[in-house]
């Protein structure tokens, strides 16, 4: 293969799934160095890859005004920019119509996708073979890269660490509280007990979220009954929480896009898992991490590989036999 590719990597799902798509960033670039390599992702997760010094281009798909328009309007920008490779990490029906009408030479993706038929090299893509969701993606590459296992990393600006030094004048840790999923976000009372068991060790506990978070996050605050802690929640970029939370003594997370995050700046990190199992593929990957999860065993868990908006049981235990105690060990240990 000529080094000067041309590669288009897409993953058009959310947050964390983007995140840990850089990972193969990582690996087409350090394997073929002067390839220009471009990424295409849904709008709102762009800034993800500000000043991405490994990336060319960022294509962005409005996926919610005029979709359909705007899908034809990106088959056609991908077709213009003529890739060599086309690898599609995502497994549903638009972007593999992207991938299959892009007149690449080579067609990445997985067997789920609709459009594989068309594509020009494909592999299985399986939930229950405990794989990592890193090393699934890096293994629609392995024939063109190599079987070594390669990190998502994010790239924060010294703007980035910048804005949240104000922040780091002390000690700290860091909660992301929220989930898109109930049954994926640790209950709120619950995160405050954790709080206050806890708060007298650190000078600071950050609250983080995206903006519809706040009420959230605001919640948590009031109920601390602390001036320690305080809600950043909607007051940080993507890139800015990277930064800060790369500084943290340990960062409390859900089975969701913060601990990703984490992942992906190697930070600490402790991510509690309610309603899912990091068997699915999407566990911690710093060199430092804590996974905490009911110790009772529970017929019903996992209940599916996303999240409910309601317990499908009503009892919600594989939340609320979650310990305190499990969540301070992981600071002891």
């Amino acid at each position: 293969m000529s080094a000067a590719q041309k590669f288009l990597v897409i993953q058009t799902a959310f947050i964390g799934d983007v995140i840990l798509a850089s990972a193969v960033i990582e690996k087409l670039h350090q394997k073929y160095p002067d390839a220009a390599i471009d990424f295409l992702l849904r709008k709102g997760n762009e800034s993800l890859f500000t000043n991405h010094p490994l990336l060319r281009e960022v294509l962005v798909w409005d996926k919610e005004a005029g979709k359909i328009k705007n899908l034809f309007k990106m088959v056609f920008a991908v077709r213009s920019r003529k890739y060599d490779y086309v690898i599609n990490l995502h497994r549903y029906a638009s972007t593999g119509l992207i991938t299959a009408f892009s007149r690449a030479r080579h067609t990445l993706g997985f067997d789920k996708n609709p459009w594989s038929f068309t594509f020009t090299h494909k592999i299985r893509h399986n939930f229950s073979n405990s794989l990592h969701e890193i090393d699934r993606n890096q293994k629609l590459i392995e024939f063109i890269t190599d079987d070594m296992r390669q990190l998502p990393r994010l790239y924060p600006t010294d703007g980035d660490f910048k804005a949240v030094k104000q922040f780091q004048t002390g000690t700290y840790i860091c909660l992301a509280p929220a989930s898109v999923w109930f049954t994926k976000q640790f209950p709120t009372n619950q995160w405050i007990d954790f709080i206050k068991a806890v708060i007298n060790r650190f000078d600071f506990v950050y609250l983080l979220g995206a903006p519809g978070d706040q009420t959230l996050c605001d919640s948590i605050q009031a109920q601390s009954q602390s001036t320690k802690v305080i809600n950043l929640a909607g007051q940080l970029s993507f890139l800015q929480s990277a930064a800060l939370m790369k500084g943290a003594i340990m960062n409390f997370v859900n089975d969701s896009a913060p601990m990703h995050i984490a992942s992906a700046m190697n930070a600490p990190v402790a991510a509690v898992y309610c309603s899912t199992v990091p068997a699915f593929g999407f566990g911690p990957l710093s060199a430092r991490s804590f996974i905490i999860e009911s110790t009772e065993k529970l017929p019903c868990r996992p209940c599916g590989s996303h999240g409910y908006k309601a317990c499908p049981e009503g009892h919600f235990r594989c939340a609320t036999t979650i310990t305190t105690a499990a969540l301070q060990s992981c600071l002891d240990t």
